[in-house]
């Protein structure tokens, strides 16, 4: 096939390997990209952005596969060519369904028969390389090798002669079936298994099972329903009456997920305002990397929507032709506002049905504002919300997910009204959240333009005096008609201030008072007709003198949010308590503050412990608060909206001022099969000697300023908190287990203080780490984060990410988890 870049076309011959799952081709080097590493596959019409940047003809459209993919930490595409079209077809029906395949394995755990099926095919074609069908011992040491097994080869010896039951010296793919079963015994799970049997008189029958899944595993499952899950294991080969097997299976499947409300459906009830949920949200969207330098492309909008992002932000400003998409007064790139808005459309509803909120900073003129509005309509359709739903036409509270699924939003400021406006505003403006100052304008503004206008058209000739009045009946036209279908969009303020802006244009040609320059910029009534249920306004404070109407958005910077929270209960009445007061009820946006030019991120757990839904991450950047916000967002079937704990949405503010002190106990028993590292290319680096593994586990809480109550000196709280962020995090680990990273045992139990308000668990946030021993490596060998308050207790396998978070297959962290009140 034929490989495509932005400078050159060259032909190599490419390989599909389904038992390895990888693809392959020769350039200077042998090139590997592991399907599970792949991100998204585009076909044909699929792909049509990038055949249109490499400006090659159409008749490729239908044999163009483009594949992105994650290697090294760095997202990368492979764009091809097919020479004929059944070879295309090959590819197409092939890789779709490997990566599927892959797909499903990697969100989360459970199939594991599937699972080892697989694991089994790739481990023998890595050891087979003659092809021959036999193993020799000096295959299978070389094979442990790459396993991470270091075990003495009398050791191996005795597995590899017990696997080859007809003595013929070597081992068959059956053979090889039992050696790696007896490579994998899990010597752990079988002293559980024997201490629960020694409990029940030696025996494992339903009513161990039951006492097991009670006590432990804390199951509020029924007496029926854990016959039914017992059965299911018993009949399996090598039951739980007979055998520690069908009891391992229990402990890997879906059946023991580590997570409550994270098995891919939806949880939570999605009928609440949606101010009563945590919304999933991204920061400069258009970028890929850094904010000053960064490529703006389609791919952080199509990424972000595929892992359930919610709320994306446009920088829009005027194109030589359209709106164009940037980052203001920096060196990225551009992309157009059409092919963003498309791409939107084509991606924001494929992992989640709930609506999408598009923050707009609008710093293009009216002539491209109309332009943008008009992009929105044709691309979004029906789906742009442009009036109230289900002819609801006074917004007295904000509608639900479940009202505005499939909808698209738009959230800017609307300049036709003034700050200070109480009575049912429609206020303030386009985010101008890049910048120090914000931009909004009053009729006064409006009407000192329209002078100004006015002047410049006198000096012309009167026929432009008639033509500007014409252009302002116009407006006054549409306004009417707006009026007159959808009363609730536009209130009664702008109705004034277009009036009174016409009564200033006609006395102003009798007066001819001297013109003033221009106040504000100028907005389209287009724009403002799409301001429905998110309009955003300017922070004028949060308090009893201010009013906001239910659908008033304001958007805060970290520093200024910080600010707020540093104020708490201390009677300013701008502090902690009314932030949360305000948010039961309104949507508040944080967005990073513009310092942050690598792109990194804060921790969002401060914020939402504040109440705020929009909580913006930078996506392009895998750190501490990108896992964070993507623990919280793999909840509730990644619907990209999460019910906020009743503390946060309740009138009561007793659970508010309710501080407990609990100990979470955890004991990490064993990993399996963890991953041996890659280099640039994709291929694992065999020269690195057998790892030396130990464990990190990090508890991340946020400092709860909204507590009156002091900190305990037995709590976490008073732990050292990190340099880079006002929350609190303590970090514990295990020792390491020497020449073992396939199947470490540990079996350390560390207790982990740590104090919670109102019971919310769902903001404490705990990470474990996998780190290679004797080395002082920045990044771990892999990783998982998840909420507390979403983490079954017991016995549970936790699976293992990289630090991009993408699921490892086979890698697992066998713990025991327990919370206890001090």
């Amino acid at each position: 096939m034929t490989k495509v870049s932005a400078k050159k076309q060259k032909t190599y011959i490419f390989q599909l390997d389904p038992d390895r799952g990888q693809i392959l081709w020769e350039s200077k080097k042998p090139r590997i990209i592991p399907i599970e590493s792949i991100k998204e596959l585009r076909f044909s019409s699929d792909a049509r952005y990038y055949r249109q940047q490499f400006q090659l003809a159409q008749q490729y459209e239908d044999r163009w596969m483009t594949i992105i993919y994650l290697l090294d930490g760095q997202y990368k595409t492979l764009h091809l060519i097919a020479h004929t079209k059944d070879v295309f077809q090959m590819w197409d029906i092939t890789l779709r369904k490997l990566y599927a395949i892959r797909q499903e394995l990697m969100s989360g755990l459970g199939n594991v028969e599937m699972r080892e099926a697989i694991w089994e095919k790739q481990c023998w074609k890595s050891a087979d390389e003659e092809s021959d069908q036999k193993l020799m011992f000096e295959d299978v040491e070389k094979l442990c090798k790459r396993l991470n097994i270091n075990s003495p080869a009398e050791e191996l010896l005795r597995l590899f002669k017990q696997a080859d039951k007809q003595h013929r010296g070597y081992l068959d793919f059956a053979d090889f079936q039992r050696f790696v079963k007896l490579l994998k015994a899990r010597p752990e799970v079988d002293l559980l298994y024997k201490k629960l049997c020694a409990a029940r008189g030696g025996k494992f029958d339903f009513d161990t099972f039951e006492r097991f899944m009670r006590d432990s595993q804390k199951s509020s499952l029924g007496r029926a329903e854990l016959q039914q899950l017992f059965t299911r294991y018993a009949t399996k080969p090598g039951s739980p009456g007979s055998s520690s097997d069908g009891f391992t299976s229990f402990l890997l499947s879906s059946d023991n997920s580590a997570f409550t409300d994270q098995n891919g459906k939806i949880w939570h009830d999605m009928t609440y305002p949606i101010s009563d949920y945590f919304i999933s949200s991204s920061h400069n969207t258009y970028l890929t990397g850094h904010q000053l330098v960064g490529a703006s492309t389609i791919e952080g909008y199509i990424r972000a929507l595929l892992h359930s992002c919610r709320s994306v932000e446009l920088d829009i400003y005027d194109g030589d032709v359209e709106p164009m998409i940037f980052h203001g007064k920096t060196f990225t790139s551009k992309v157009p506002l059409r092919e963003v808005c498309s791409a939107i459309a084509k991606y924001a509803f494929v992992t989640s049905p709930y609506p999408i909120i598009i923050s707009a900073e609008i710093h293009c003129s009216v002539a491209q504002q109309e332009l943008m509005v008009e992009i929105m309509h044709l691309v979004f359709g029906d789906a742009l919300v442009s009036a109230p739903v289900d002819g609801r036409p006074q917004i007295n509270a904000l509608p639900s997910p479940e009202d505005l699924k499939g909808r698209v939003l738009l959230k800017a400021k609307n300049l036709y009204v003034s700050d200070n406006e109480t009575i049912r505003p429609k206020e303030v403006s386009v985010d101008t959240e890049s910048s120090s100052t914000e931009t909004s304008a009053s009729d006064s503004d409006m009407a000192q333009e329209i002078k100004h206008e006015w002047k410049k058209a006198k000096a012309a000739d009167k026929k432009a005096v008639q033509e500007l009045k014409e252009e302002f009946r116009k407006a006054r036209s549409v306004f009417d008609r707006v009026r007159h279908h959808h009363s609730s969009i536009l209130p009664t303020a702008i109705m004034a201030s277009t009036s009174t802006s016409t009564a200033i244009l006609e006395s102003s040609t009798k007066a001819q008072d001297p013109p003033k320059p221009p106040g504000k910029v100028k907005m389209s009534v287009a724009v403002a007709s799409l301001l429905v249920y998110t309009v955003g306004v300017k922070c004028r404070g949060i308090n009893k003198k201010e009013h906001y109407a239910p659908e008033h958005v304001f958007s805060l910077s970290e520093s200024t949010a910080n600010k707020i929270l540093k104020q708490g209960t201390s009677g300013t009445g701008t502090g902690m308590m009314d932030l949360i007061k305000h948010n039961k009820t309104h949507v508040v946006r944080i967005y990073p503050k513009g310092t942050r030019l690598s792109s990194s991120n804060y921790l969002p757990h401060r914020y939402w412990s504040a109440g705020a839904q929009l909580v913006a991450i930078n996506w392009q950047t895998f750190d501490l608060g990108y896992m964070i916000n993507h623990a919280m967002f793999q909840r509730n079937g990644r619907a990209g909206y999460v019910l906020k704990p009743q503390a946060l949405r309740t009138p009561d503010k007793e659970q508010l001022s309710r501080r407990t002190q609990h100990y979470l106990d955890v004991t990490i028993i064993s990993a399996q099969q963890l991953p041996r590292p890659k280099d640039a290319l994709g291929r694992e680096i065999m020269d690195k000697s057998i790892i030396d593994p130990y464990v990190e586990v990090s508890i991340h809480i946020p400092d709860w300023t909204h507590s009156p109550y002091p900190t305990s000196s037995t709590t976490s709280l008073a732990l050292t908190p990190t340099s880079s962020t006002p929350s609190l995090s303590a970090t514990y680990r295990t020792n390491a287990v020497k020449n073992n990273g396939f199947n470490p045992v540990w079996q350390e139990t560390m207790r982990i203080p740590f104090d919670c308000v109102g019971g919310m668990q769902d903001l404490i946030f705990v990470r474990f780490a996998v780190r290679r021993g004797g080395e002082n490596e920045d990044e771990p060998i892999a990783v998982y984060c998840v909420s507390l308050g979403s983490l079954s207790m017991g016995y549970r396998h936790l699976p293992l990410h990289d630090t991009q978070a993408s699921q490892y297959l086979f890698s697992t962290l066998f713990a025991h988890f327990a919370i206890h009140d001090v």
